[in-house]
């Protein structure tokens, strides 16, 4: 067996501490999907939960796949499928993000399907009432298989590749997560370790330590649920397009944007002409997931979910619509807060209330806006 690669952490293959009080009954999962139940994988049942665990291991195989909104909404991965070594400045209103690549270029949006992964796990450990940490155990395979990646040597290889370039990629911004707003630089994870491998080379067992950053979106449920054919999405540009009307239209009927706009929001290097050619071809092709794509004569490119009743959060399945340009007025409203974030405490909050029926959602949910900004705090 090969000795450990490691990319700031190393060391044996772990397990779960033991309790050293009265073992304590696992909540029984919830259901991650009406139509799909989560699965398990063979072999031995999964020990009790820990409280104060110092590592979280990946015991699911199939859960919904969730990412962060603050890197869905500011283009932190390069779209490049080559070495992307430039400094990326992005300044929006009041936010500011500056992304350094390591000498193996920037994380690209197909390296970010291992933090989505990561996320998906430990949001559905949350909703299990499981404990969870910064450090996530996993099998390399059940990644792969997973984000959809090949399962060959080359697979493997990219997989690693993939793990140095998030570590090396390092950011400075002032973006709010679980609404505190930070200025630091970080890396996407802290560090990353194979394990164990095979004597051919395969790793086996993997551990990525996420940063504080990305930590405190999972502690705070700042993420969305992404649609399963996200995965199957290779081109990048595509990737993160769905990931833009994921964020900004959600769950209203329209959603309107000056392509512009878009091409700074998708951090694409493209000139105007060849995004505006990209853009075309991905309306034509029409095979986004939740969103049919339209781009107009003068450059507007529109966004209108597939069916009602998209879900922002799994158990939100069936919740009010807003109108198209909502954000805009509970901008006006809330000035300074997040709009995305309160849409989101506003729907928590209906769906605690026993999802009453709403005569005007626009008007419930800029109410709810006005009344955080009066509370001064998101």
């Amino acid at each position: 067996m090969g000795e450990p690669a490691t990319g700031g952490a190393g060391g044996h293959t772990p397990r779960r501490p033991r309790s050293s009080g009265p073992p304590k009954t696992a909540p029984k999962p919830a259901s991650q999907s009406a139509s799909k139940p989560t699965a398990r994988r063979s072999g031995p049942a999964a020990p009790p939960p820990v409280a104060g665990a110092d590592f979280f291991v990946c015991d699911v195989v199939d859960v919904i796949p969730k990412d962060d909104m603050a890197s869905m909404e500011h283009p932190v991965f390069s779209l490049s499928t080559r070495p992307d070594r430039r400094v990326l400045k992005y300044v929006h209103g009041e936010t500011m993000v500056e992304i350094t690549p390591s000498v193996k270029g920037l994380a690209t949006i197909h390296d970010k399907d291992i933090l989505i992964y990561c996320i998906s796990q430990l949001i559905a450990a949350q909703n299990r009432g499981e404990p969870i940490a910064r450090e996530v155990h996993m099998k390399a395979h059940d990644l792969l298989v997973a984000t959809n990646r090949e399962t060959s040597g080359d697979g493997y290889r990219r997989l690693r590749e993939a793990f140095e370039r998030l570590s090396g990629t390092r950011i400075v911004t002032n973006i709010e997560t679980g609404g505190t707003e930070t200025t630091h630089g970080f890396g996407l994870i802290d560090a990353w370790a194979i394990v164990r491998r095979t004597r051919s080379g395969r790793m086996v067992n993997v551990t990525v330590t996420l940063s504080d950053w990305l930590y405190r979106a999972v502690l705070t449920k700042s993420v969305l649920t992404l649609h399963r054919d996200y995965f199957r999405l290779r081109k990048p540009l595509e990737r993160r397009v769905y990931e833009l009307a994921r964020k900004h239209c959600g769950r209203q009927r329209e959603w309107r944007v000056g392509l512009e706009v878009l091409l700074k929001k998708s951090g694409s290097a493209s000139p105007r002409r060849v995004f505006r050619r990209m853009v075309r071809d991905m309306a034509e092709e029409d095979h986004l997931p939740d969103y049919a794509l339209a781009l107009g004569e003068d450059d507007l490119v529109s966004f209108r979910p597939r069916r009602p009743g998209l879900s922002g959060r799994a158990e939100e399945s069936g919740g009010p619509l807003l109108s198209a340009g909502i954000h805009d007025e509970a901008r006006a409203v809330a000035p300074g807060f997040d709009p995305h974030w309160l849409e989101q405490e506003w729907r928590d909050m209906w769906v605690a209330r026993g999802r009453p029926a709403l005569r005007s959602p626009d008007r419930a949910y800029l109410a709810f806006c006005r009344t955080r900004a009066a509370a001064g705090k998101a």
